[in-house]
């Protein structure tokens, strides 16, 4: 009679309140799950690096998160997908280091670039000297060690590649309209972090000197987080059952013994 009584109380976890609970947490979490990876899918697109023009910030295969967004939202310092038929029917991966307006000129007293006078700080950078084997098309400026002073014209950006003496990038292409500059509708994404060989959020560099900040990180860690906490809570709310009816045995045969 006790076990009878114990099952409709929904002690032994098969019904009850422990079973709403356990059937609300798995909703809630399949919830979670799907809609953050929904989420994802509409907020990223992932890119595959084919060169290593952007090293060491990016190497050649790297699978990145690219978060969609419109021109107007992009600052100095951004990482960009761009596609200008100009330089390619590809996308391609660059850094803005120039907005409209601006003036960038190789090479400051210190020997780097300068933006609007202001020297630009580039950890990521990699401007070791030219390398030998970059072979550039007839009629385009070598990118490394060439002096040039550009001003940006307004709704354009200025873009380079981290290793300099290895990127096709902005100023290989000076002698053409807008002196290498391409048009912020060019723009379908900016890269927000590595998603393979590691899983690394991108540093989005402020040019201290420089007004306008830097941009900032999209959504992705939220995304994340929430895709973990449904993946949990769908594996908690599943194991209450069973763990339940177990201990609610192991409860009965103690009772059963004691009696």
């Amino acid at each position: 009679m006790g076990g009878t009584q114990a099952i409709r109380s929904g002690k032994d976890g098969r019904g009850g309140l422990g079973n709403v609970l356990s059937g609300l947490a798995v909703a809630i979490g399949f919830a979670l799950f799907l809609g953050g990876f929904v989420w994802g899918a509409v907020v990223y697109r992932p890119y595959t690096v084919p060169t290593d023009s952007m090293m060491p910030t990016v190497r050649p295969g790297d699978r990145v998160l690219a978060q969609r967004i419109d021109g107007g939202e992009v600052r100095r310092g951004d990482v960009v997908i761009f596609t200008d038929s100009m330089w390619s029917d590809s996308p391609m991966v660059k850094r803005v280091v120039g907005i409209g307006g601006d003036t960038v000129k190789c090479c400051g007293p210190a020997g780097g670039l300068t933006v609007n006078g202001a020297p630009l700080d580039e950890p990521y950078a990699d401007t070791k000297g030219p390398d030998t084997g970059l072979a550039m098309p007839p009629g385009q400026t070598a990118p490394t060690g060439t002096p040039f002073e550009v001003t940006v014209p307004e709704g354009n950006l200025f873009l380079l590649g981290d290793r300099r003496a290895a990127s096709l990038d902005s100023r290989a292409h000076l002698q053409e309209a807008g002196q290498g500059t391409v048009p912020r509708s060019a723009v379908s994404a900016r890269v927000d972090a590595l998603a393979w060989p590691t899983m690394t959020m991108l540093e989005r560099p402020a040019y201290v000197a420089l007004p306008g900040g830097a941009s900032q990180p999209g959504p992705l860690l939220l995304q994340v987080a929430a895709v973990l906490a449904g993946a949990a809570l769908v594996v908690l709310g599943a194991a209450y059952g069973p763990l339940a009816r177990v201990l609610g045995r192991g409860r009965r045969k103690e009772r059963a013994g004691v009696s």
